[in-house]
């Protein structure tokens, strides 16, 4: 198996930056033999079969990009020399825990999708993180975020949190990631009020009060909650875009009494709420009507009248 494994970098021209090995059926990364390759800044072992992280040292003063998305990695080891490592992605494999990355200080990416972590911990000392991807894990709390001050993005979707609370310490937080969740309170949010994209969909929440705070918002995605009006978007006039298919909204005259002084919003998503299944032929007329400033509703762009 080595000798196949050797062959695939048999051609790689030896002062190469980018090494992209996908879907080979790697189990072992010393097999590579990657110490012939002083250059390389960017590594990709996407899915294959390695269950351990080894061989990479001689990448140590070089290598930036390492990329191990859809494997079989149970435990974060073999990271210790890749101080100049800015991304990262363990996605896709069988972590448990957060851990052995809090020397990576350079990290600016960092992408965990669709692990066994229950606890977010073990990130403190990454103070230059910009983007952190924890989708599709067991965490049922917001916390241990303090220390991420340059943190600009943060992905959260299908987890098992209830409450918004922990994101206070991010004053750089732009976009903020949590569908598929229990949430049904908004008002945490006052801590973020730079927030400016908040995606929370499949979520618990029956009600918009508690954005006040937020007048950064550009896009909102509420879709698939229980909301019955948009009362609590006040003072969000920055907004451009709002998605919020399959709620319980029903009354045009609260769409127009919440939207029709959002000079800049272009994009509404309506579809699967009553006012919408009521009155199917009629629905885009009235929306139109209602917010002449619209440019898109539902899947459907606007064109201006001859």
């Amino acid at each position: 198996m080595s000798g196949d494994i050797l062959d695939l970098l048999d051609d790689e021209d030896p002062n190469t930056d980018d090494i992209s090995l996908t879907h080979s059926r790697i189990a072992s990364i010393p097999d590579l033999h990657l110490e012939r390759f002083t250059k390389v800044m960017r590594l990709c072992l996407r899915q294959n079969v390695i269950q351990d992280i080894d061989g990479l040292s001689a990448l140590s003063s070089t290598l930036q990009e390492l990329d191990l998305y859809d494997n079989l990695i149970s435990h974060i080891r073999g990271l210790g020399d890749l101080t100049e490592l800015t991304y990262l992605d363990l996605s896709f494999n069988k972590i448990k825990h957060i851990k052995h990355i809090d020397h990576l200080r350079k990290l600016t990416d960092l992408f965990f999708v669709s692990n066994k972590i229950s606890r977010i911990e073990g990130l403190d000392s990454l103070v230059n993180l910009r983007q952190l991807e924890l989708g599709s894990n067991r965490i049922r709390e917001i916390q241990n975020l303090d220390s991420l001050k340059n943190l600009e993005a943060l992905w959260l979707a299908k987890n098992k949190i209830t409450e918004l609370n922990g994101l206070g310490g991010l004053p750089k937080l732009r976009l903020l990631s949590i569908q598929s969740n229990r949430i049904n309170d908004l008002s945490p949010l006052r801590e973020v009020p730079q927030l400016e994209e908040l995606y929370i969909s499949h979520n618990a929440i029956d009600s918009l009060e508690g954005l006040a705070g937020n007048t950064n918002l550009v896009t909102i995605d509420i879709s698939n909650n229980t909301v019955k009006s948009l009362k609590g978007l006040d003072g969000l006039s920055k907004l451009q875009e709002l998605w919020a298919s399959y709620n319980q909204l029903s009354d045009f005259a609260d769409v127009e009494r919440e939207l029709t002084d959002k000079e800049n919003l272009t994009t509404v998503y309506f579809e699967g709420n009553p006012l919408q299944l009521r009155q199917p032929a009629l629905y885009r007329n009235k929306v139109r009507l209602a917010l002449p400033q619209l440019q898109q509703i539902d899947a459907s762009m606007l064109y201006p009248s001859s």
